[in-house]
């Protein structure tokens, strides 16, 4: 599923083509993803201005010029890309076609149809069921290590499933959760609780640098996400401990291990990280 610097790589890479310009035409060619479109989804976007176009966790937010904002999360294989080639019938699994002003194609793409879209009232947007209870941005000013310790203090699930859980922090994924803990030392094993003070100074240095890292290499391309050009990411090559098991720490030497908790692999070093 696409983290939070695929969701951000893919909001970059948008920006200039959406924002203060005109969506002329929608086309829907089927008219549900996970759940289905709003009513009149063409009609309402069609001849609106997008304002701004921001993120929160992992879901895009483009703010229209009408007051309402036209919501996107990409799930687990959606694309979201800018498509200037002639367009033709629809591609494979091609579930909505966006024309803006002056003939630009952003098309979506989604396989599994994980993904989904909604419009909501820009005043409305904090109640709205998918966003209200997320937690602070870690990549937010104020995303610190006192922020971070008192949203921790008393919980006794291990660390990993604690980042993990968005009403925690928002947009974390298991990707980047293992990356970090790697580059704090701290186990994924550890209780959450205990990692207060200066560990969770070292852990939201850890997590900062990680995602900036992957933003900055345009996302981790391991399976369906592309960037909004259509272009792969490769922060995946950067990978200390994801999906390196057995393969030699490059911090001891030792053999990264993995283990599942909660349903989901985790990668780390047992001696590294404690």
């Amino acid at each position: 599923m696409p983290e939070l610097p695929e969701v951000e790589t893919v909001r970059r890479g948008l920006l200039g083509l959406l924002v203060g310009r005109r969506i002329v035409r929608v086309e829907t060619h089927r008219l549900d993803l996970r759940w289905p479109l709003p009513t009149g989804f063409a009609a309402r976007l069609t001849g609106r201005r997008v304002v701004s176009l921001d993120r929160r966790a992992k879901y895009l937010l483009a703010h229209l010029d009408d007051g309402w904002v036209w919501l996107t999360h990409l799930g687990m294989s959606g694309r979201l890309f800018l498509d200037r080639s002639n367009l033709g019938p629809p591609a494979p699994h091609e579930h909505i076609r966006i024309v803006i002003e002056q003939g630009d194609v952003v098309r979506y793409q989604d396989h599994r149809r994980f993904g989904m879209m909604d419009l909501v009232r820009a005043d409305e947007l904090h109640r709205h069921r998918l966003l209200a209870a997320l937690g602070p941005e870690p990549l937010a000013a104020d995303f610190d290590g006192a922020l971070l310790s008192a949203r921790l203090a008393g919980r006794h699930t291990p660390i990993k499933a604690a980042l993990l859980d968005q009403k925690l922090v928002a947009g974390l994924g298991n990707i980047y959760v293992c990356e970090a803990l790697y580059r704090a030392g701290l186990s994924p094993r550890r209780l959450a609780a205990s990692c207060a003070g200066r560990r969770a100074e070292r852990l939201v240095g850890a997590i900062r640098a990680v995602l900036e890292e992957a933003v900055a290499a345009g996302g981790s391309s391991l399976r369906d996400y592309v960037q909004a050009s259509g272009e792969l990411g490769y922060f995946q090559h950067a990978f200390r401990v994801y999906d390196r098991a057995g393969e030699p720490c490059g911090g001891c030497g030792r053999p990264i291990r993995r283990l599942v908790q909660a349903g989901r692999s985790t990668f780390y070093c047992a001696y590294c990280q404690r």
